[in-house]
């Protein structure tokens, strides 16, 4: 566990900007110590970085809590778009220094100004935005958790993930008996009542997540045991298969 000046210190986030990230329900301690100070575990620190990813792809901060609490929600993904826009903002810089360096040997010989351009940087990042903001599935998910309060959405992922721990229950069986076909329906039931529709493509998608390995994986597997996250694809994959 860290405490608030600890993390601050690491990620370089100010405490009033955590004490703010807190308030809004973006990014909770995981406890509170008997004097009421704030304590971040793991899990945490992790949700932290994608908060820093999704800043740095200029989503604001009231969008990155829905993203992040949505079910289809994919870090690996999220993760490739951010190494790819540093990579783009990398090449800027090196650009600007050998610009720079030129300008310093030589003198100004042309007007340039090529390396000043941003331009493809800018709509790399706003491609990835447009990507996760703006799909029909965010859209009613936006939608429905309008008039929620951080503890509904806590609860509401509490329970989607008991539906998915259930499949802990059910490795050693065929993925297509009715027990794992049932859990499968209850979940695309409850993720079209409480997130958006959830129809069979959607459903599908899903499972190729949870069996992807990354925190996805890893949190359902920490709920129903180890490889509860690839049964529950395996039972996914038979279910969109026969409907």
């Amino acid at each position: 566990m860290m405490t608030v000046h600890e993390v601050s210190k690491l990620t370089g986030v100010s405490i009033r900007a955590l004490h703010h990230y807190d308030r809004i329900g973006l990014l909770p301690p995981s406890k509170l110590t008997q004097a009421g100070y704030r304590l971040y575990d793991d899990t945490a620190m992790e949700r932290l970085q994608c908060i820093l990813l999704f800043k740095e792809l200029g989503f604001p901060l009231k969008e990155i809590r829905g993203i992040l609490e949505s079910p289809v929600f994919d870090r690996n993904q999220a993760l490739k778009q951010q190494i790819t826009l540093l990579e783009m903002k990398k090449e800027h810089l090196e650009n600007l220094i050998g610009l720079a360096r030129g300008i310093q040997e030589i003198g100004v010989k042309k007007l340039d100004f090529t390396a000043f351009d941003t331009k493809k940087m800018e709509e790399y990042a706003g491609q990835a935005k447009e990507a996760w903001g703006h799909t029909a599935e965010y859209r009613e998910y936006q939608e429905k958790a309008a008039g929620r309060t951080t503890e509904q959405e806590r609860q509401y992922g509490l329970e989607l993930m008991a539906i998915l721990a259930k499949f802990g229950e059910m490795k050693d069986a065929d993925p297509a008996c009715e027990a794992a076909q049932e859990q499968v329906k209850k979940l695309q039931n409850y993720i079209t009542e409480h997130y958006y529709a959830c129809s069979k493509e959607v459903l599908s998608g899903l499972g190729q997540m949870y069996a992807a390995g990354g925190s996805m994986t890893e949190n359902i597997d920490n709920a129903g045991g180890d490889g509860t996250a690839l049964c529950a694809a395996r039972a996914i994959e038979a279910y969109c298969g026969k409907n």
